[in-house]
């Protein structure tokens, strides 16, 4: 369905070029937020393209100059899913991108706050333009870590620099985000789309079972723990969302 477009709720799928699968968050009123039907959206548009034999690559971006401001804050004042482990649709995303055989890209612009960069560490490649700020304010906000990211971002940035996005939640810019390992290289603002593309177009032209299989192997080894680690981490998330402490911090967060 080369040049196609189809509409999943908040999500925007594109097929740009042969073999890619573009996913855009296409919330722009709550810049780019994520509420559990924008995650099912998103887990479903990976699943089902891991499965379709014409897509080589996904390339996840955001509508209007910005990747995601995160978790809809909203979500987090509304009682938790009926049933569901933990989190429930963020986590049925989280998995989805853990699980998925076939490369995933993105392109980062304007911000990514919370999830929006703790999912990169699920990426396969990723650029962000600059100026793109990004913050992982879980902390402040009397929540904890999630996305895997108390075991994944340690890996990447060493100990001592996770250490300190994740307890004090500052923002930090690309520069920085690409010297702590979150994406592969800072590009010009705006142009983000464009190089995600250009290198997904060539992974999609790649010997699709060489791509896969090197991608797999490069997961392997980490793959148990990052399963494990998203289950304890959103057992303990979930207990703190619903903590006095943490719906104190929304209240605070949505007055401003």
């Amino acid at each position: 369905m080369h040049g196609g477009v189809s509409q999943f709720m908040a999500v925007r799928i594109e097929n740009p070029s042969a073999g890619t699968r573009l996913l855009i968050i296409d919330r722009p009123e709550r810049r780019n937020a994520l509420d559990r039907g924008a995650y099912r959206a998103l887990a479903a548009a990976i699943e089902e393209t891991d499965h379709d034999p014409d897509v080589r690559a996904i390339v996840i971006t955001g509508s209007g100059g910005v990747f995601t401001s995160g978790n809809d804050i909203a979500d987090f004042q509304e009682p938790a899913e009926p049933g569901a482990p933990g989190e429930g649709a963020a986590m049925t995303f989280l998995r989805a991108l853990a699980l998925a055989r076939k490369p995933i890209l993105a392109a980062v612009e304007g911000f990514a706050v919370g999830i929006g960069t703790t999912m990169l560490l699920h990426c396969d490649l990723a650029f962000a333009g600059s100026g793109t700020r990004f913050r992982v304010p879980f902390v402040p906000l009397g929540l904890s870590p999630e996305g895997g990211s108390s075991y994944l971002l340690p890996q990447v940035a060493g100990l001592k620099r996770a250490t300190e996005l994740l307890l004090l939640g500052d923002e930090f810019d690309a520069d920085e985000a690409a010297e702590a390992g979150l994406i592969n290289r800072v590009v010009e603002k705006g142009r983000a789309l464009e190089v995600a593309l250009d290198r997904a177009s060539r992974l999609a032209a790649a010997p699709a079972e060489s791509v896969a299989l090197t991608k797999m192997l490069l997961r392997r080894p980490h793959l148990e723990t990052v399963l494990e680690t998203l289950d304890v981490e959103s057992e303990h998330f979930a207990e703190r969302r619903r903590s006095d402490e943490a719906q104190a911090a929304f209240a605070r967060f949505r007055s401003k």
